[in-house]
């Protein structure tokens, strides 16, 4: 059947028509989880250009991932506007600073470094500096926050004080390194991924003729997940709009997760100020989730700024969300392990079962439980626990020491190597890479507690090996294991939230209000990315089993008070 611009509209709720209709001005598309947002921007955008009002080559679909840009352009093939670009704001930036440098500057663009971490290697060498690699991790998120987030390094030294400092440096050492890091990266010419949209902004600030040319070509801009955007992409967007209204937005505040990478959800709640005039329209006809997920999600969202209230579509009657105490977190794995089997036995593919978790470490435990009962995974966003360098350190290190090293208890075999990379029985206040770091070696300890008793170092480390070596391939039919994070965007039919208590969710080094509230919106992501099953549960110790857990304060709120799994003492 040949695509009509009736066709387009016709599949469309009422506020999804709405939108779709609303082909010129300034357009605030609030559209909660799971209520057909890139449907309605795909169909909006394809029913403007089936009905003469956008052409094709200016209009500009913008995102935040390549996969997302992907999904945009293979839908809107399909509705018959696959001329139109659809890409994520430093492709589209990049494409045209290549474009512009040779007649602005003169010969190529500068070329882009692949990543950070090589040299801030050297800035520290030259500064005489000792940094490990995690610290040089929180040394580039902490410039790419500043720059994303529109601040000079003298203003960023200014405000210094309210930011965690990556390692152990000291606030001269971080400008230090910052400005280092700037004059190494000019004295080679290269840039980093933020300078392209700082390059590209100063350009059309700077060059009448590049401004006029690039609003030239795009005239019309849609801007999904907008509620992710950072002051230097709200900044290069308003250059490339200049003084035009044909801007089309799409977010919604309760999935703001990225305020750490300079993300701002102002921009969103703040568009109808902006622009009195604009067409608001705010999807909250939930087609994802069963009635039960969705009343759950919006118990966690209830009174929160800028929170959509969503409506279960008509007959999406489901089970509870199940609500579960381990004693520990092996048990917790295993739980759901077992759950899991039970699942795709009674028919439902594995492929869609997800679990869901607040740090990469977590996945450790999951997949020694998903081993043992032979189910497949994959681990999204992410390498495996395995994989991890610091992992792999600590396992050839122990396998080396286990050769010389005999008649020692084995925590105080394993604990003494692991200390010689960094572990400590108590974890580092700091958030970041270093916090990750100490949370993987963190789970080899743990995994010290789970051996039988009387496992010599030896055999200890010969059971690591196995698991190591173990590690295949993902096969297309398997459970997903992912952090929160790398779960936006997604969907499965059954999904697993675990490790639900404080420290965890929310995370220990979130102690001011605004971090609490971007924890609990990390929370809400998770249980939107059900369609059928949700499953909460945590446990009531640490692997180590010494220090006793409180469940997550998100859980009271939705009224969870669970169900203790068989095993666990007290009331």
């Amino acid at each position: 059947m040949a695509l009509t611009a009736g066709s387009l509209l016709a599949g469309l709720d009422d506020q999804q028509r709405v939108a779709a209709e609303a082909l010129v001005g300034p357009v605030c598309m609030l559209a909660g989880a799971g209520t057909g947002k890139t449907r309605a921007i795909t169909h909006r955008i394809a029913y403007g250009v089936m009905t003469g009002a956008y052409s094709p080559s200016r209009v500009m679909a913008l995102t935040f991932t390549a996969r997302a840009a992907a999904e945009l352009r293979g839908r809107l093939r399909l509705l018959g506007a696959g001329g139109v670009a659809a890409r994520t704001f430093h492709s589209a930036a990049l494409s045209q600073l290549n474009y512009f440098w040779p007649h602005v500057v003169g010969g190529q663009a500068p070329r882009i470094l692949d990543g950070k971490g090589r040299l801030l290697g050297h800035a520290a060498e030259t500064l005489k500096l000792k940094l490990d690699t995690a610290t040089l991790r929180d040394l580039a998120a902490e410039i790419e926050w500043r720059k994303t987030s529109g601040i000079g390094i003298e203003a960023y030294g200014a405000g210094i004080a309210k930011r965690s400092l990556p390692g152990r440096l000291t606030v001269d050492q971080v400008l230090a390194m910052m400005e280092s890091y700037e004059r190494l990266k000019d004295d080679r010419k290269q840039i980093d991924f933020e300078d392209v949209l700082l390059a590209m902004a100063g350009m059309i600030e700077a060059e009448p003729s590049v401004a006029l040319q690039v609003r030239e070509q795009y005239r019309f801009f849609v801007v999904d997940e907008y509620q992710d955007v950072s002051p230097l992409q709200h900044d290069l967007l308003s250059l490339w709009l200049g003084e035009r209204r044909d801007l089309c937005v799409v977010g919604d505040a309760s999935q703001t997760i990225y305020s750490f990478a300079g993300a701002r959800s102002d921009y969103l709640l703040d568009f109808p100020k902006r622009w009195e005039d604009a067409t608001v329209v705010r999807l909250e006809q939930n087609y994802r989730s069963t009635g039960p997920i969705v009343a759950t999600a919006n118990q966690l969202m209830r009174g929160r700024a800028g929170a959509l209230t969503l409506r279960a579509h008509a007959g999406s009657q489901g089970a509870e969300p199940a609500v579960r105490e381990y004693p520990n977190d092996m048990a917790e794995a295993r739980g759901v392990a077992q759950n899991i089997v039970e699942l795709i036995e009674a028919g439902t593919r594995p492929e869609d079962i997800a679990v869901l978790f607040r740090v990469n470490v977590q996945a450790a435990f999951l997949e020694t439980a998903l081993g043992d009962v032979g189910v497949s995974y994959q681990i999204r966003g992410s390498k495996r626990f395995f994989d991890l360098a610091e992992v792999k350190q600590a396992v050839m290190q122990l396998r080396a020491a286990s050769v010389s090293i005999i008649g020692e208890p084995l925590f105080k075999s394993v604990s003494d190597v692991l200390r010689s990379l960094g572990w400590s029985q108590s974890a580092p206040e700091a958030q970041g890479a270093v916090r990750d770091r100490w949370e993987s070696l963190n789970a080899i300890m743990g995994l010290v507690d789970q051996a039988p008793p009387d496992t010599t170092f030896r055999q200890f480390t010969d059971e690591l090996m196995e698991r190591q070596a173990g590690q295949h391939e993902p096969t297309v039919s398997a459970v997903t294991l992912a952090t929160l994070h790398s779960a936006k965007g997604l969907e499965w039919d059954a999904v697993f939230l675990i490790g639900l208590s404080e420290g965890l969710v929310p995370i220990s080094y979130a102690g001011t209000f605004e971090q609490i509230d971007e924890e609990r919106r990390l929370l809400y992501v998770g249980v939107t990315r059900a369609r059928k099953r949700l499953s909460l549960s945590w446990s009531a110790t640490g692997h180590q089993q010494r220090s006793p857990r409180e469940r997550s304060r998100f859980l009271a709120e939705i009224g969870a008070r669970g169900v203790r799994a068989p095993g666990v003492r007290g009331a």
